[in-house]
């Protein structure tokens, strides 16, 4: 993939993210609605969809199953993602990596041939995350995480065994599917090394020297193979790492890094500002945006390789339609400062923490256990809609974009913390450019429509739903077509409930 250049005015984005949410408030039901000027012939950035280029998962040895592949499928169908990653390629339970009774390494790929080939075949590429560390390769056989299928997170025992492993796998993965192929993956050095994940002592300098070691061996089989890191949690150690790879003349081809909406701002941030957590996110990679622009590589791409909504806990806010609007939210505030965010995950069949016991768990993913399509599935299928530039606006409930054909899609949400209670939010657009009494399409998202988890509710939230029942939810969570509206004087008045998400599409002259 060719690495798309930045977005979005800086002063707007700067804005965003430093003002206050009231700053740009809209007023609330009740009260004269605000009213905000759109021009259809306005200026505009490019609007790269940053936002579905990637996906995350869990880990490698699920892309095995059915209903893995059939979830990435139904994703695949609503946002064209291109790039899946997950973690543990190099779990013993892909086979990779064993020895002989004389230590000679022995290497498997035939798991790893049908993980990637799996993918491919349904026309998606892995972001390769390189972990975690071979049982018979580890220095620390006791060094196992507490996720339930127990990866070893040690270094390697002998690093000259570890740059053997990833010579092996880089040249196989090339005589397998083509330099040309390969070289459009991305080879993301382990997973979050800072925290537990990893065992090294002292951690940064031992991930230092992984990632030294594994970058070099990489692009010692060819330098066309794209590497990057550190992949850490809560935001942490991107200047440091640039620093380093810059003293040790170690290759980098971008920055990867994680942070999550629920993550503490002193995580993320290292103050103790009073930030919601639906602005977390974007603060952070504002941050890490600003670490790489005064590195000695200010253009490096950056990739936010985990990112979600936060979960509120016991609420299980993932599975609610406050997914929309909060989604919503964050490109805006994102755009023009990240190349690719991979929502973590794209689907729940997902075991960190062992089989999941029922549907609408609170888990990551847009499909929830069997196959059934959460409200999330549809905030980004809706939010796919939006076009390919941007034209500026100073609502913190908007995003206006232009398609290549002069068609206006407009974003419109109402935003409210689950925890919160609130009113529908009044909104009246004006548009300059367009005929005064065209048609307006609009696509909602609310409790009454694609509301997956009000359905199962109302079905009495079995725990082992019927496949009958499953179709039955899946009707529930398709999203009827379009309302059409007229324009009165160029103008529209829309009420949106809490946490509602509306796409409006308004056809050019």
């Amino acid at each position: 993939m060719k690495t798309k250049s930045l977005s979005c005015p800086f002063l707007l984005v700067l804005a965003v993210l430093i003002l206050p949410p009231f700053a740009f408030a809209a007023t609330q039901s009740h009260a004269s609605p605000e009213k905000i000027v759109i021009d259809a012939h306005a200026s505009a950035t490019p609007f790269p969809h940053f936002w579905e280029e990637m996906f995350g998962s869990g880990r490698a040895n699920l892309a095995l199953r059915e209903r893995y592949l059939s979830d990435l499928r139904e994703v695949k169908k609503v946002t064209d993602f291109r790039y899946v990653r997950f973690h543990a390629i190099f779990l013993d339970d892909n086979g990779v990596y064993s020895e002989d009774e004389s230590g000679k390494p022995i290497y498997n790929f035939s798991y790893v041939d049908e993980i990637y080939d799996g993918l491919l075949k349904n026309g998606v590429r892995p972001c390769v995350e390189i972990s975690f560390m071979p049982y018979k390769l580890s220095s620390n056989p006791k060094a196992i995480h507490p996720f339930w299928y127990k990866q070893n997170v040690a270094p390697p025992k002998d690093y000259a065994k570890w740059d053997d492993l990833i010579r092996h796998f880089a040249q196989h993965l090339i005589d397998r599917y083509g330099i040309d192929e390969v070289a459009q993956w991305y080879f993301e050095v382990w997973n979050e090394p800072n925290i537990d994940f990893w065992a090294g002592v002292p951690k940064q300098a031992t991930y230092f020297e992984l990632y030294d070691h594994t970058a070099r061996a990489l692009k010692s089989v060819s330098p066309r193979l794209r590497v990057g890191g550190p992949a850490t949690a809560a935001a942490d150690w991107v200047d440091a790492f640039l620093a380093h790879t810059e003293e040790e003349k170690v290759p980098v081809d971008f920055v990867s890094t994680h942070g999550y909406a629920d993550d503490t701002v002193e995580n993320l941030l290292h103050t103790h500002e009073d930030i919601p957590m639906d602005n977390r996110v974007c603060r952070a990679v504002a941050k890490v945006r600003g670490q790489i622009a005064a590195s000695s590589q200010p253009h490096l791409p950056l990739f936010w390789t985990e990112w979600n909504v936060p979960s509120f806990g016991p609420l299980h806010a993932r599975d609610t339609i406050y997914v929309g609007p909060a989604l919503a939210n964050t490109i805006r505030e994102c755009d023009g400062l990240v190349n690719m965010m991979s929502f973590w995950t794209f689907s729940d069949v997902f075991e960190e923490n062992g089989p999941l016991r029922q549907p609408f768990d609170g888990m990551f993913g847009l499909i929830a256990l069997g196959g059934i399509k959460k409200p999330s599935y549809n905030a980004f299928a809706l939010l796919h809609k939006l076009g390919s530039e941007r034209i500026a606006n100073l609502s913190h409930d908007l995003l206006v974009t232009r398609r290549e054909n002069g068609t206006l899609v407009v974003a419109a949400w109402n935003l409210l913390d689950p925890d919160e209670v609130g009113l529908p939010l009044d909104l009246r657009l004006a548009f300059q450019g367009v005929n005064p009494e065209t048609k307006v399409l609009v696509n909602r998202l609310d409790s009454d429509h694609g509301n997956t988890l009000a359905a199962y509710h109302a079905m009495g939230s079995p725990i082992y739903p019927t496949q009958k029942q499953i179709a039955e939810l899946n009707r529930a969570a398709t999203i009827p077509p379009p309302e059409t509206l007229r324009l009165r004087g160029g103008e529209l008045d829309l009420t949106l409930p809490v946490n509602a998400l509306y796409i409006l599409e308004i056809p050019a002259d």
